[in-house]
């Protein structure tokens, strides 16, 4: 069996995003760039798959311009087997992300496919149930806990206030959530042996989708500066300030 495992180019996490100037979008001049975090879980958990024996070959794939391969190779250095790009400098959509990612299913028929539940830079959580509701596939979102047996999939997923474990035909559709498990670091062999495994270059027109943006962003603002808070000696100016300054009660 197959699992297709998406993956996201986006700032790392650890840098402080800034807007640009113009309001027009965040700053990418110069900033450190690294693979989505929640895609990172969904590398490692089909890379855990294949290391079980579940899984026959893992491939990764990503939407984004030319330097996005450094995203792909990380992959391959965590233990997947080969990569496609499908590259454009278009700020790609969810939609069209997951046309994208319903075209390369058609062609490799995984029986799993895996992807973050959301990128840290649009927190849309949108393109997962996209593609399962295009490719007809069954689908388990904000995943804690995967389990293939035979033809089934065994899929626990965080709700509000607990836990819910849905029992989903193959082929399906998996995001997933921080405590589907702890990813691994690339050793530095895995990392060099990454180089000479295949990554195949595409384009959106290879696939026949189009990926032009239907959504504009109109203004991006940064939040506004929180104020200091301020010590108060009695119950009675808490509330009187609360009342009267901070009208919230």
């Amino acid at each position: 069996m197959k699992a297709l495992v998406a993956v996201k180019r986006v700032v790392d996490y650890n840098v402080k995003v800034r807007v640009k100037s113009d309001q027009t979008g965040v700053e990418l001049a110069n900033v450190k760039m690294a693979m989505n975090p929640f895609c990172e879980i969904a590398v490692e958990e089909a890379v855990r798959l294949k290391d079980k024996g579940m899984v026959s070959e893992v491939i990764v794939v990503t939407v984004g311009p030319q330097v996005a391969q450094e995203q792909l190779r990380t992959a391959l250095a965590l233990g997947a087997d080969r990569a496609i790009l499908i590259q454009t400098d278009e700020d790609v959509q969810p939609l069209a992300i997951a046309k994208l990612l319903k075209a390369v299913a058609d062609q490799e028929q995984p029986q799993i496919i895996i992807l973050g539940k959301q990128a840290i830079d649009g927190d849309n959580n949108q393109t997962g149930q996209m593609l399962a509701a295009l490719a007809g596939f069954s689908q388990g979102t904000f995943a804690s806990v995967v389990k293939l047996e035979s033809d089934k999939a065994l899929v626990t997923r965080e709700i509000d206030g607990g836990l819910q474990t849905l029992q989903l035909t193959l082929p399906v559709v998996v995001t997933t959530d921080l405590r589907l498990n702890e990813p691994r670091y690339a050793s530095l062999p895995n990392i060099m042996k990454a180089k000479k495994k295949p990554l195949d270059v595409k384009t959106p027109a290879d696939f026949g989708v189009n990926v032009t943006p239907t959504i504009k962003t109109i203004k991006v603002e940064a939040p506004k500066e929180r104020q200091a808070g301020i010590m108060v000696k009695t119950v009675e100016e808490l509330v009187e300030k609360l009342k009267n300054e901070a009208k919230v009660i």
